[in-house]
């Protein structure tokens, strides 16, 4: 028996793969996020396919539910929404397959994140400003280790993305600052990447709670944090030397000065 797990992408549907779309394509049963993927996407299924939307099914019924139907000889496709490794949770149901002897493909797919930097054209690192990209949220309802609370990541100075934490702006800008961000720091906040209701908010730190409670944005929305999200920023001369015509690499030699 085996399940594959697909990530559906940011929301557009032309976003999954084509490995993604040829399995949904195939699949017997299908199981998606409703509260997150695309339905449009979902239509792509063969005629006769079981649809089964999981927004209201704990995970053992889920789980009882994919094994029940593989069982039966079903080829079933569970599709995540994003890329399935980034907050999917998908290990504990890949858990509770294997005690069932459930062989799992999971097929990536793009994150949020990497969408939301191309919506607002930015490249996440910049040469000699930052070369580290931390993929995070804030403490909410769940907990997140201590070693790994945003002020301490924050302290790094680097680029930051914040999935979950749109309903969590006090607490941002207060850890941030704590960790000693400028409060004029680049901040966008792109609601729903790539949908046709996506909305883009370029602001400051000191201004984030404001503006989005401004726009009414508090769920489906990622928070891209730093200097590299400055809208000129590479007007001010940051190159990398791949480019560089003095730099000399396995490809080109470099011109001397």
């Amino acid at each position: 028996m085996k399940l594959y797990i697909v990530g559906a992408g940011p929301g557009v549907p032309d976003l999954i793969t084509v490995r993604g779309l040829k399995l949904l394509k195939e699949a017997d049963v299908v199981l998606y996020a409703d509260s997150l993927v695309n339905e449009e996407l979902i239509r792509e299924a063969k005629d006769g396919a079981t649809i089964v939307k999981t927004s209201s099914m704990h995970l053992e019924e889920m789980v009882d539910y994919m094994v029940t139907r593989l069982k039966e000889g079903k080829k079933v496709v569970r599709v995540h929404t994003g890329d399935p490794a980034m907050y999917g949770a998908i290990g504990e149901q890949m858990a509770l397959l294997k005690e069932s002897g459930v062989e799992i493909e999971i097929v990536p797919g793009v994150s949020s994140v990497f969408a939301s930097a191309a919506m607002v054209g930015a490249e996440l690192t910049v040469p000699d400003l930052t070369q580290t990209v931390i993929l995070t949220r804030a403490e909410g309802r769940t907990p997140v280790p201590e070693l790994e609370s945003l002020r301490e990541l924050a302290k790094h100075q680097s680029t930051i993305a914040l999935f979950l934490s749109a309903a969590l702006t006090k607490k941002v800008v207060n850890e941030l600052t704590e960790a000693g961000w400028s409060k004029d720091t680049p901040m966008v906040v792109v609601y729903k990447a790539t949908w046709p209701d996506q909305k883009i908010i370029r602001t400051k730190l000191e201004n984030l709670e404001r503006d989005l409670k401004e726009n009414g944005i508090q769920k489906h929305a990622l928070i891209l944090a730093g200097w590299a999200l400055e809208e000129d920023i590479y007007a001010k001369r940051y190159q990398s030397k791949l480019y560089d015509k003095q730099f000399t690499h396995e490809y080109r030699v470099g011109e001397k000065v």
